[in-house]
Protein backbone atom coordinates (compact mmCIF):
# COMPACT_ATOMS: atom_id res chain seq x y z
CA UNK A 1 0.00 0.00 0.00
CA UNK A 2 3.21 2.50 0.71
CA UNK A 3 4.21 2.24 -3.32
CA UNK A 4 0.58 2.91 -3.85
CA UNK A 5 0.20 6.05 -1.29
CA UNK A 6 4.06 7.06 -2.96
CA UNK A 7 3.23 6.73 -6.49
CA UNK A 8 -0.67 8.82 -6.18
CA UNK A 9 1.66 11.48 -3.69
CA UNK A 10 4.16 11.84 -6.38
CA UNK A 11 1.81 12.26 -9.70
CA UNK A 12 -1.45 13.53 -8.05
CA UNK A 13 -1.23 15.92 -5.67
CA UNK A 14 -3.29 14.49 -2.53
CA UNK A 15 -4.88 17.13 0.06
CA UNK A 16 -3.25 17.03 3.19
CA UNK A 17 -5.56 14.21 5.27
CA UNK A 18 -6.75 12.17 2.40
CA UNK A 19 -3.99 9.55 2.66
CA UNK A 20 -5.92 7.59 5.10
CA UNK A 21 -9.24 7.72 2.51
CA UNK A 22 -6.70 6.33 -0.52
CA UNK A 23 -5.36 3.76 1.66
CA UNK A 24 -8.87 2.40 2.67
CA UNK A 25 -10.48 3.07 -0.38
CA UNK A 26 -7.91 1.08 -2.13
CA UNK A 27 -7.45 -1.36 0.49
CA UNK A 28 -11.64 -2.38 -0.14
CA UNK A 29 -11.17 -2.26 -3.81
CA UNK A 30 -8.77 -4.61 -3.78
CA UNK A 31 -10.62 -6.61 -1.47
CA UNK A 32 -13.74 -6.44 -2.90
CA UNK A 33 -12.99 -7.31 -6.70
CA UNK A 34 -10.54 -10.23 -6.00
CA UNK A 35 -13.81 -11.81 -4.00
CA UNK A 36 -16.23 -10.81 -7.24
CA UNK A 37 -13.77 -12.06 -9.15
CA UNK A 38 -13.46 -15.24 -7.52
CA UNK A 39 -17.29 -15.75 -6.65
CA UNK A 40 -18.48 -14.83 -10.38
CA UNK A 41 -15.85 -17.50 -11.35
CA UNK A 42 -17.21 -20.24 -8.76
CA UNK A 43 -21.05 -19.00 -10.42
CA UNK A 44 -19.88 -19.53 -13.54
CA UNK A 45 -18.28 -22.98 -13.14
CA UNK A 46 -21.04 -24.08 -11.12
CA UNK A 47 -23.69 -22.33 -13.79
CA UNK A 48 -22.11 -24.38 -16.82
CA UNK A 49 -22.47 -27.80 -15.04
CA UNK A 50 -26.18 -26.82 -14.29
CA UNK A 51 -26.96 -25.48 -17.92
CA UNK A 52 -25.70 -28.66 -19.48
CA UNK A 53 -27.66 -30.72 -17.48
CA UNK A 54 -31.01 -28.85 -17.83
CA UNK A 55 -30.85 -28.50 -21.66
CA UNK A 56 -31.28 -32.25 -21.81
CA UNK A 57 -34.30 -32.57 -19.86
CA UNK A 58 -36.07 -29.47 -20.09
CA UNK A 59 -37.20 -26.60 -22.58
CA UNK A 60 -34.78 -24.37 -23.25
CA UNK A 61 -36.85 -20.99 -21.99
CA UNK A 62 -37.49 -22.19 -18.71
CA UNK A 63 -33.25 -23.07 -18.66
CA UNK A 64 -33.04 -19.32 -19.60
CA UNK A 65 -35.38 -18.01 -16.90
CA UNK A 66 -34.13 -20.23 -14.42
CA UNK A 67 -30.50 -19.93 -14.69
CA UNK A 68 -30.85 -16.05 -15.62
CA UNK A 69 -32.99 -15.71 -12.29
CA UNK A 70 -30.88 -17.54 -9.86
CA UNK A 71 -27.28 -16.21 -11.17
CA UNK A 72 -29.13 -12.36 -11.00
CA UNK A 73 -29.93 -13.00 -7.12
CA UNK A 74 -26.66 -14.80 -6.44
CA UNK A 75 -24.99 -11.47 -8.00
CA UNK A 76 -27.46 -9.15 -6.02
CA UNK A 77 -26.35 -11.08 -2.78
CA UNK A 78 -23.06 -10.69 -3.80
CA UNK A 79 -23.04 -6.84 -4.00
CA UNK A 80 -24.81 -6.56 -0.92
CA UNK A 81 -21.73 -8.38 0.60
CA UNK A 82 -19.65 -6.44 -1.24
CA UNK A 83 -21.68 -2.93 0.26
CA UNK A 84 -21.88 -4.63 3.88
CA UNK A 85 -17.75 -4.86 3.76
CA UNK A 86 -17.27 -1.27 2.87
CA UNK A 87 -20.32 -0.26 5.88
CA UNK A 88 -17.65 -2.56 7.76
CA UNK A 89 -15.37 -0.14 7.26
CA UNK A 90 -17.18 2.86 7.89
CA UNK A 91 -17.93 1.72 11.09
CA UNK A 92 -14.73 0.82 11.90
CA UNK A 93 -12.84 4.24 11.22
CA UNK A 94 -15.83 5.51 12.95
CA UNK A 95 -17.01 7.65 9.59
CA UNK A 96 -20.88 6.88 10.32
CA UNK A 97 -22.33 5.52 13.74
CA UNK A 98 -24.31 2.79 13.07
CA UNK A 99 -24.51 -0.54 11.02
CA UNK A 100 -28.17 0.22 9.99
CA UNK A 101 -26.77 4.14 8.25
CA UNK A 102 -23.11 2.58 7.04
CA UNK A 103 -24.85 -0.01 5.17
CA UNK A 104 -27.35 2.56 3.64
CA UNK A 105 -24.73 4.65 3.25
CA UNK A 106 -22.64 1.89 1.35
CA UNK A 107 -25.49 0.70 -0.88
CA UNK A 108 -25.83 4.39 -1.76
CA UNK A 109 -22.64 5.25 -2.85
CA UNK A 110 -21.77 2.06 -4.50
CA UNK A 111 -24.51 2.58 -6.38
CA UNK A 112 -24.47 5.65 -7.39
CA UNK A 113 -28.25 6.25 -6.01
CA UNK A 114 -26.70 9.10 -3.85
CA UNK A 115 -30.93 9.65 -2.24
CA UNK A 116 -30.14 10.00 1.34
CA UNK A 117 -28.90 12.54 3.96
CA UNK A 118 -25.97 10.33 5.26
CA UNK A 119 -22.99 11.78 5.22
CA UNK A 120 -19.41 10.54 5.73
CA UNK A 121 -17.44 12.37 8.83
CA UNK A 122 -15.71 15.02 7.21
CA UNK A 123 -12.06 13.48 7.18
CA UNK A 124 -13.30 10.33 5.48
CA UNK A 125 -15.84 12.25 2.44
CA UNK A 126 -13.36 10.73 -0.11
CA UNK A 127 -13.82 7.55 0.51
CA UNK A 128 -17.89 7.63 -0.46
CA UNK A 129 -16.19 8.16 -3.99
CA UNK A 130 -13.86 5.84 -4.20
CA UNK A 131 -16.61 3.17 -3.20
CA UNK A 132 -18.60 5.00 -5.65
CA UNK A 133 -15.84 4.10 -8.74
CA UNK A 134 -15.71 0.31 -6.68
CA UNK A 135 -19.52 0.20 -7.50
CA UNK A 136 -18.96 0.87 -11.20
CA UNK A 137 -16.36 -1.33 -11.71
CA UNK A 138 -18.16 -4.49 -9.92
CA UNK A 139 -21.26 -3.65 -12.05
CA UNK A 140 -19.51 -3.52 -14.86
CA UNK A 141 -17.97 -7.50 -13.96
CA UNK A 142 -21.52 -8.14 -12.95
CA UNK A 143 -22.75 -7.06 -16.57
CA UNK A 144 -20.28 -8.97 -18.68
CA UNK A 145 -21.24 -11.96 -16.50
CA UNK A 146 -25.03 -12.09 -17.25
CA UNK A 147 -23.85 -11.14 -20.46
CA UNK A 148 -21.80 -14.42 -21.14
CA UNK A 149 -24.35 -16.26 -19.25
CA UNK A 150 -27.27 -15.31 -21.53
CA UNK A 151 -24.45 -16.25 -24.66
CA UNK A 152 -24.22 -19.53 -22.87
CA UNK A 153 -27.81 -20.46 -22.95
CA UNK A 154 -28.35 -19.14 -26.53
CA UNK A 155 -25.59 -21.18 -27.87
CA UNK A 156 -26.44 -23.78 -26.24
CA UNK A 157 -30.28 -23.31 -27.10
CA UNK A 158 -28.85 -23.42 -30.69
CA UNK A 159 -27.20 -26.21 -30.39
CA UNK A 160 -30.02 -28.49 -29.47
CA UNK A 161 -32.45 -26.96 -31.87
CA UNK A 162 -30.07 -28.28 -34.54
CA UNK A 163 -29.80 -31.90 -33.53
CA UNK A 164 -33.81 -31.68 -33.79
CA UNK A 165 -34.96 -31.76 -30.42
Amino acid sequence: MKIIQATLSSHILIPQGWHSDWEWGLSLILLTVVLHVLALGYLRQRTSLAISRMMERRHPTLVFVVVMGTVTLLATCLHGLEAGIWATAYQLIGALPNSRSAMLFSLNAMTSYGQTDLRLEDNWRLMGAIESLNGWLLFGMTTAFLFSMIQKVWILDSGTAASGR
